[in-house]
């Protein structure tokens, strides 16, 4: 598509953003975090742009990007117990629940898809009142930080442009983002301890996350 413009975050560039995800294209947006790299997260040709332009290994998957919770239906997702219940407490923000595909489930990104289990998709709603505007516009994104991979995350639109340049289709300007801030990453695990476990500790202390499962209604009760 070729000579990718910069533009800052109007209607304008919103609906043309939107079409450029719809239409298959390569996106590049502001967060709460980093800038991130964001395609259609059902269509394979845009997920694979994104780990050839990152040069990511396949085998690290990407998060899906949501505006609302709501969505997750929308997918074919579904956040088992209890991280239904601390996506509550904690979204929009620092923390990155895995939900499950199910059968429906159309996401071009799922991990975890041996024979025999379901499909995992660990997501994301940004505490960004910006980058929830773009996913508005957009609906759900497939995302990894703006910068090849190993390198240094894009917190500024010049730096995303500096990393890829005209590979991609539309940068959207949110100005500069807050810098690498990690999310919590956590899954259910029936087997762990409050039934959770803790893939990566980030912004989202351990500590805070358990003390919320006790405070709403204890334990792993239903």
């Amino acid at each position: 598509m070729g000579s990718a413009q910069a533009l800052k975050i109007t209607d304008e560039s919103l609906e043309r953003a939107a079409r450029i995800v719809r239409e298959g294209g390569v996106i590049v947006i502001p967060t709460d975090t980093v800038y991130g790299v964001a395609c259609d997260p059902r269509n394979r040709e845009a997920i694979a742009r994104i780990y050839e332009l990152k040069h990511r290994p396949r085998y690290k998957a990407l998060q899906v990007l949501l505006s609302s919770i709501d969505q997750l239906d929308q997918l074919g997702l579904d956040l088992p117990s209890p991280l239904n219940r601390l996506s509550v407490a904690f979204l929009p923000g620092a923390f990155s629940p895995i939900a499950v595909a199910r059968p429906d489930c159309t996401l071009a990104t799922l991990a975890d898809t041996a024979e025999g289990r379901p499909g995992t998709q660990g997501i994301r709603i940004p505490n960004s009142r910006l980058c929830l505007e773009i996913l508005k516009a957009t609906g759900p994104v497939a995302a990894s930080s703006a910068n090849r991979s190993g390198e240094e995350s894009a917190q500024s639109v010049e730096e995303a442009i500096a990393a890829f340049g005209d590979d991609v289709d539309l940068y959207l300007d949110g100005g500069s983002t807050p810098g690498h801030v990690s999310s919590t990453v956590v899954k259910a695990d029936p087997y762990g301890r409050d039934g959770i476990e803790i893939l990566r500790e980030g912004v989202i202390a351990q500590s805070l996350i358990r003390k919320a499962l006790h405070l709403n209604g204890g334990g792993l009760g239903a």
